[in-house]
């Protein structure tokens, strides 16, 4: 386990896929992460490379070639990436091409994942670099999950999230059978820019966002106000989920997106994918800030 702290937060990482798994108040040992109960949901915040969410039959083409692929990738589950950096407020992992990832994926990378801590403020930086002598093609992502509720004198319908623009952005419902993105949207703000969390608001899986103005957004308590919030202005894509009646909520920041229904497949035409050309990095953050009072 690799571990940062400073003086009101600490973080800790897990060496597979450079997964988070905690972040805590120094002062009070508040824990703000989910602790992945495995026989609810065993993860805490898997990262999600070169893929989002469900292929079609876990599958695509590239220059007419068929690759298979994992939901979200092979990141997440990853053992062989590493810590490559360290100083006294980051942390840095690196995971790089290898023969068995190029049967997968066949673009030759690095992918790097910085862990920063500001005050009460965990940056979160995915880097690129293209190392291959084409463009290659990828999705990036990020699945933290928060406790909810954090306190133990509350319920799970005393949150919401609150967005910081107001929005008229529907979701896009899932086919539940195979995870692919359907053409059917529906409304799910309770308010011009709020969505209380309830036990059966992910029974039809993740809300999916494509068009939100919010760069931003707070998970917030009827008693003890706004806990944390979460910034993606680099993210374009937002998915929120949790298991049906579990004590937590996943806030996702996506550049990329599951496969569409409608699909051919080809990775060079998939919504959201980033191409990178030869010789270039591309650099993605989102941020995690817990709000002062209740860090004792």
């Amino acid at each position: 386990m690799f571990q940062l702290s400073n003086e009101v937060l600490k973080i800790s990482v897990k060496p597979k896929g450079a997964e988070l798994c905690e972040i805590a108040s120094v002062k009070n040992d508040k824990q703000f992460m989910w602790h992945a109960d495995p026989d609810i949901w065993g993860s805490f915040a898997p990262n999600l490379f070169p893929v989002i969410g469900s292929l079609k039959d876990d599958q695509y083409t590239f220059e007419g070639q068929t690759y298979n692929m994992p939901k979200h990738g092979f990141v997440r589950h990853n053992k062989t990436i590493t810590l490559s950096n360290q100083t006294k407020n980051s942390l840095t992992f690196s995971l790089k091409h290898n023969e068995g990832l190029l049967r997968l994926f066949p673009f030759k990378f690095e992918f790097l994942i910085t862990y920063t801590l500001n005050h009460n403020t965990l940056d979160i930086t995915h880097t690129v670099k293209n190392l291959d002598d084409k463009a290659i093609y990828f999705s990036i992502g990020g699945h933290p999950a928060f406790k909810c509720p954090v306190y133990n004198d509350e319920n799970y319908t005393d949150y919401s999230l609150v967005f910081n623009k107001q929005e008229t952005a529907k979701t896009y419902l899932l086919n539940k059978t195979n995870g692919l993105v359907t053409n059917q949207t529906k409304p799910v703000f309770d308010t011009e820019n709020s969505i209380n969390l309830r036990p059966d608001l992910f029974n039809e899986d993740a809300l999916i966002f494509k068009d939100l103005k919010s760069r931003q957004v707070a998970l917030v308590s009827k008693t003890h106000g706004e806990i944390l919030n979460v910034s993606f202005k680099d993210f374009n894509y937002l998915g929120i989920w949790a298991k049906p009646n579990a004590p937590y909520v996943c806030i996702e920041p996506w550049l990329g997106i599951a496969d569409a229904e409608n699909t051919t497949q080809d990775i060079k035409t998939k919504e959201g994918i980033i191409k990178l050309p030869i010789n270039e990095t591309f650099n993605a953050t989102y941020s995690i800030q817990i709000h002062e009072q209740h860090l004792g």
